[in-house]
């Protein structure tokens, strides 16, 4: 695993690069999956357990893994602006990796606050799938946003305390009703005591896309 500082529109961008070992040339490239953090203000850093454990599983699938700080987290410089920053912080994340894994399909991930983030973001940047893990659809107005077109899975919990599961169950079916939605029927927001199945769920859903 490699730490990193990536420039940003805010200054350095701090981020945790887990590439795969070389492939030959008839092989094809490793994905690249790219993930966002909570919410910033409220203790959101890419060392969170469901960040760690989505980049786990990304890993396990054969992808290479970038996770990092937005603006104003740890050490990436700058300050918390409202998921517009946060959105042009991905934005330079991306394009360093893409620079570096020119080849590999872009996988987008986020987990709440970064599951906003990364679906504003994922049309622009042609990520060939993405994964939203309970996206604060009740907190955001994500009728905004249009509906994506690569493929796209859901993984929600269903004792979540901070998003409403049925909030996320109805945004599905009426806004990306061909999504792959999978609830974990006794998870709370942040997973704990689930997060194994959370990883499992991530592994057979994705690759499954």
């Amino acid at each position: 695993m490699s730490e990193i500082l990536i420039p940003g529109p805010a200054g350095e961008i701090e981020a945790r690069l887990e590439s795969q070992p070389e492939t030959g040339s008839m092989s094809p490239p490793a994905p690249l999956a790219i993930i966002c953090h909570p919410h910033p203000v409220y203790g959101g850093t890419m060392t969170n357990k469901v960040v760690h454990i989505l980049a786990g599983g990304f890993k396990e699938l054969g992808a290479h893994t970038v996770r990092f700080n937005f603006r104003g987290v740890g050490r990436s410089t700058g300050e918390f602006d409202h998921g517009v920053g946060e959105t042009e912080d991905l934005l330079a994340v991306v394009k360093w990796a893409q620079a570096r894994f020119p080849a590999s399909p872009l996988w987008l991930a986020g987990f709440s606050f970064g599951a906003w983030i990364a679906l504003k973001s994922a049309t622009e940047l042609q990520a060939a799938r993405l994964l939203l893990v309970a996206p604060p659809v009740d907190m955001y107005d994500f009728s905004l946003i249009p509906a994506v077109s690569m493929p796209l899975m859901v993984i929600q919990g269903g004792e979540d305390e901070v998003v409403s599961a049925a909030a996320v169950a109805d945004w599905v079916a009426q806004r990306q009703p061909g999504a792959r939605f999978i609830k974990i029927d006794s998870a709370g927001h942040f997973f704990h005591g689930q997060l194994n199945t959370l990883k499992n769920q991530l592994i057979e859903g994705f690759s499954a896309l």
